[in-house]
Order: structure tokens, then C-alpha cells, then sequence
């Protein structure tokens, strides 16, 4: 009997096929990342880039309301920039700015710390609790200013009142008086601010593993030793976010500001984000205006960097 046997065909193989090209390989790759980065450049270039550099060229012009319709903004060299620097006013809008964000900053990173411990232990309604001081940060800025603005008044306010039926001295002008206008502001701010300080630096209290608490309670550390070697050597990094996010949010404040006290009394509550809106939207001067709004880039970027070196040399 004879066995009869097939044999297929050898597949063809060629040389594309059994060695795959690397030059075509890296090109899909770098045509594959750019097409995911590409979204994110064209809405940086065009929602941030693009503004930047109008308000740079804008600075060296003199731009005024006739040049929407004309559409001719000549060029005037540094005159914006002088006559800025050379206004006492951009001075006091520049310590304004300075001690306003300090302030702000302290306050609402010291409560805050203060209250994300305390909400850190377990007990009955702190859920709700937490939730209750939430409400602050939720209502926005304006509708904030407009409600402490009526309880600031200094005839018809609550907190003067109340400070009456207390016999304390009463009819103080908190939002009136040059002296008192600046830390009430502050204090208003801080009032805002607290809930997201609280909120991060609980998220981060929750992270840090219990059993070291519990090796530093065996060891005879006292709470304030385990918050000093603890507690806050593991929160660092939430604190850096934290200050960094608060103080890019706090040195651009404007509606507060123009919602309470509108840059007054004489200026004491002036800063460098109501000085720009003044400059631009009050007096049309729209070339000093993006001196100021520069200069408040500036400040930014150059915390940013110094954040970044210090992260930088953190790591390392």
C-alpha cells in the first residue's frame, strides 16, 4: 500500500515581514505622542501663550478705548512702565498685595492644619461637621464679599451688634476706617480659605500610617514631639501644594477685594489686582493696565521657580 503525502507550500517570506523596520517603528511612536500632547499645546498656546504675549506687546503701547475701532496702538517705548513705577500708588498696591497674601496664607494654613488634626480623630458627626465648614469655600467670592460687607457695617452690621449686647465697644469701622479696612479683608479671606487648606491637609493626615504613632506612643513621645517628628515631616509635601496653590489663588484676589471695600478707604485696601482693574476698566488706560498685570506675572513665575528648585534639590 503507498502512502501518498502533501506538502503545502512554503509560505513566501520576505525581508519586510521577518524584520520590522526601527526607523518606521520610532516615527509611529513620535507621531503616536505628539498626537496625544498636540491637544494640550494648541489650547496652552492659544488660552495662555496668546494672552501672555498680547499683554506684553501691550504694555509697550499706547492703547486706548479709540483703538477697538482703529485698530492703531503705537508703540510708546517704556512710558507705560515709567509712569507705573513712578505712581505712589503702585507702591502701596505692591506692600497691599505682599502683606494681604502673607497674611491670608498664614492664617488659613495655620486653622486649617489646626482643624484637619482635630477632624483626623474619629467621633460622632464629624462627617457632617466637616461638611458644614465646607460651605464657605463653595459660595462664591462675590456672594461672600456682598454677605460680610453687610455684616462688617459699621452702623447696620451684626458682628457691631453683637459686639453691643456683649458691652464691648461697638460701631467699629471695620470696612471704613484706612486702618482696620486691610485686616478685615484679611480676615475675611482667611474665613474662605480655610476649607481647602482643611480639606488637602486632611487627605494627607489620612495617608500617614498609624503604627508609627503608635511606635512613637511606646517610645514616651508626647503628642506635640509625634506632631513635630511625625506628623509634619510626612505632610511636607501636602504643605508645599498647599502654599503654593493658596498663594497663586491669593496674590490675583479681585472680586473680594472690589466686593468689600473696592480698593478704598483712600486706597488702603488698593493691590496690584484691583491697581490693573482700576488702570484698565476704570481709566481706560489700558497700557498701564498690563504694566500691573505683568508685574503680577511676574511675582507668580518667579515663586513657581523657586518652588520648583526647591522641589528639585527636595528630591535629589
Amino acid at each position: 500500500m503507498t502512502t501518498s503525502s502533501i506538502t503545502a507550500p512554503a509560505a513566501v517570506v520576505t525581508p519586510r515581514d521577518t524584520v520590522p523596520d526601527p526607523a518606521r517603528q520610532r516615527r509611529r511612536r513620535t507621531l503616536a505622542r505628539w498626537g496625544f500632547v498636540a491637544p494640550a499645546v494648541v489650547f496652552m498656546l492659544l488660552f495662555f501663550g496668546y494672552p501672555l504675549v498680547r499683554n506684553v506687546v501691550m504694555s509697550f503701547q499706547h492703547y486706548t478705548p479709540k483703538t477697538f475701532f482703529t485698530g492703531r496702538a503705537p508703540f510708546n517705548g517704556t512710558d507705560n512702565w515709567s509712569h507705573v513705577f513712578r505712581d505712589a500708588l503702585f507702591g502701596k498696591a505692591l506692600w497691599h498685595t505682599l502683606v494681604f497674601t502673607a497674611g491670608s496664607l498664614l492664617g488659613q494654613f495655620c486653622i486649617g492644619l489646626a482643624l484637619a488634626v482635630f477632624f483626623n480623630r474619629r467621633f460622632p458627626l464629624g462627617g457632617v461637621l466637616r461638611s458644614l465648614i465646607l460651605l464657605p469655600w463653595l459660595v462664591p467670592m462675590v456672594v461672600s464679599g456682598v454677605v460680610w460687607r453687610r455684616i462688617l457695617d459699621q452702623d447696620t452690621g451684626v458682628l457691631n451688634s453683637f459686639l453691643d449686647t456683649l458691652g464691648l465697644p461697638g460701631h467699629t469701622p471695620w470696612l471704613t476706617d484706612p486702618g482696620m479696612a486691610l485686616l478685615s479683608v484679611i480676615l475675611v479671606n482667611i474665613w474662605i480659605g480655610i476649607p481647602f487648606n482643611m480639606v488637602i491637609l486632611y487627605g494627607g493626615l489620612q495617608e500617614i500610617p498609624r503604627e508609627l504613632y503608635e511606635a512613637a506612643s511606646l517610645d514616651g513621645a508626647s503628642a506635640w514631639r509625634s506632631f513635630r517628628s511625625i506628623t509634619l515631616p510626612m505632610l511636607r509635601p501636602v504643605i508645599t501644594v498647599v502654599l503654593v496653590l493658596g498663594f497663586m489663588s491669593t496674590v490675583k484676589i479681585l472680586d473680594l477685594i472690589l466686593a468689600l471695600t473696592d480698593g478704598g478707604p483712600a486706597d488702603a485696601t488698593q493691590t496690584l489686582g484691583t491697581l490693573t482693574y482700576q488702570n484698565s476698566f476704570v481709566q481706560l488706560d489700558f497700557g498701564a493696565g498690563a504694566v500691573v498685570g505683568n508685574v503680577l506675572i511676574l511675582i507668580s513665575a518667579v515663586f513657581a521657580v523657586l518652588y520648583l528648585r526647591a522641589n528639585r534639590t527636595e528630591g535629589k
